[in-house]
């Protein structure tokens, strides 16, 4: 699926054990002769998935900008996205919303607890620009920095970015209050050619799979996954400018932006100069499917880490509508390479949720991760395990977790849910987080319902 060349390397044995029954589970081993015959006929992306109901007459342009969702970055076109739409005037409107209010403890000596809620809020507005084109202004916003205390919350093993000037450790960041803020522009130039220029001051560049919070996967997970440094980080960044060109089941994309991470002061939008890359390679081999491939070049992403880094990812998306929702699943992985450390770290995840008799949810994720900044902070340990250890300790997270819709509110989806998280850790780092770490969070899940 992916060029010849660029091969990402195997997972562990015991890894793909545990992984293929959940792939396997979440039907992704599924034909596509059970997929729309028209399918192949059309780009995957060119025919909206979400109701059109009573809107503003749209063009093939207007429907391709409407089916982004981070950025440039696409779910499979099948994905029932849970989306209001409403025409004001002339233009095309969209509103997505999801909050968890959460509380999750976490065991052993480094583990902690805390009631917290993740949250966002998406709106795009679509214009149509002559025959063949169209204009969309897009705004995403957080409530994050005010409903998560103390710059984070606990996530074992979680590593990435600062908190009072030191690095995070075993917690997860609270986003932006502007997590995107970004203007497009497509041009259709024939049935199976359309042209994308994206601009953002807060945005999200061609670079991973779609972003955890807006994945199709990941929808019934509250935290983060622990390798989301390694995958899909840069969503939010800064003076973001991407081209991209998709032709029939294909796009092409190639971004500038600032290659730093977001500061702690999560209320405004920082700036810097466009000093990184990245290019990336969608293929929809049909409605249900998407894949990508991405590589990038980011300049001093962490403030407290010298060096750059090279980003390389692969992943691939399925997603099937069924009553009551849709199951989704997806496959990730993604590279870190360090100028600084010279080191290669790998990070692998599969994560999948099913919809049971329209109100339940099963949702699963697992993840290998290699982590080098675990005792980030502490120089002294830091040098002790390096010397007799090595620098580097691969993680695995295991998380399920069930929701239960409650059908409280008209326009709301209202859900209550809880989930498990095991982790495999080396012996040498088990004096410090215990010899079986757990992590476990009770939620509650409100998501803007679409009508």
């Amino acid at each position: 699926m992916f060029p010849n060349q660029l091969v990402c390397p195997a997972a562990p044995v015991r890894f793909l054990q545990s992984v293929l029954p959940l792939l396997l589970c979440a039907g992704l081993g599924a034909t596509l002769s059970a997929q729309d015959p028209t399918a192949a006929q059309q780009p995957a992306h060119q025919d909206m998935s979400m109701p059109a109901m009573n809107m503003v007459q749209m063009n093939a342009a207007s429907m391709f900008l409407m089916d982004s969702m981070s950025g440039t970055a696409l779910n499979p076109a099948a994905w029932p996205a849970p989306m209001l739409m409403r025409p004001v005037g002339t233009w095309n409107t969209m509103y997505m919303a999801q909050a968890f209010l959460d509380d999750t403890q976490q065991s052993g000596p480094r583990g902690g607890d805390k009631f917290y809620s993740s949250n966002w809020f998406m709106g795009a507005a679509e214009h149509r620009l002559g025959t063949n084109g169209a204009f969309e202004v897009q705004l995403m916003l957080s409530l994050e920095p005010a409903t998560i205390t103390d710059r984070h919350y606990p996530l074992l093993f979680q590593t990435g970015e600062t908190a009072f000037g030191k690095p995070i450790v075993d917690g997860q960041h609270p986003h932006d209050f502007i997590m995107a803020l970004g203007f497009q522009y497509a041009l259709s130039l024939n049935e199976n050619t359309t042209l994308q220029l994206y601009v953002a001051p807060v945005g999200d560049p061609a670079l991973g799979p779609i972003a955890y919070p807006h994945r199709a996967s990941a929808m019934e997970l509250p935290q983060a996954p622990i390798a989301h440094h390694w995958e899909d980080s840069t969503h939010i960044a800064n003076d973001v400018v991407t081209a991209a060109l998709a032709y029939r089941n294909f796009k092409l994309e190639a971004s500038g932006f600032h290659g730093a991470e977001p500061d702690e002061f999560r209320w405004d939008i920082d700036s810097g100069p466009i000093n990184s890359w990245s290019t990336r390679l969608w293929y929809f081999p049909g409605r249900n499917w998407a894949a990508q491939f991405s590589i990038g070049h980011l300049t001093h992403p962490e403030m407290l880490e010298p060096g750059d880094q090279t980003r390389t990812t692969a992943s691939i998306e399925y997603s099937r509508p069924t009553p009551g929702g849709s199951w989704s699943s997806s496959f990730i992985w993604g590279r870190n390479h360090s100028t600084y450390t010279k080191r290669n770290l790998n990070a692998y995840t599969v994560e999948s949720v099913l919809p049971v008799r329209r109100r339940n949810f099963i949702t699963g994720r697992m993840e290998l991760v290699d982590k080098d900044e675990l005792f980030a902070g502490q120089p002294g340990l830091e040098q002790f395990l390096d010397t007799f250890y090595g620098s580097t300790f691969r993680i695995g997270a295991y998380t399920i977790g069930y929701t239960r819709d409650l059908g409280l509110f008209r326009y709301i989806e209202t859900g209550l849910g809880a989930n498990i998280e095991t982790y495999s850790l080396p012996a040498s780092i088990k004096p410090y987080y215990g010899q079986h770490p757990i992590g476990g969070n009770i939620f509650f899940r409100f998501r803007l319902a679409g009508r």
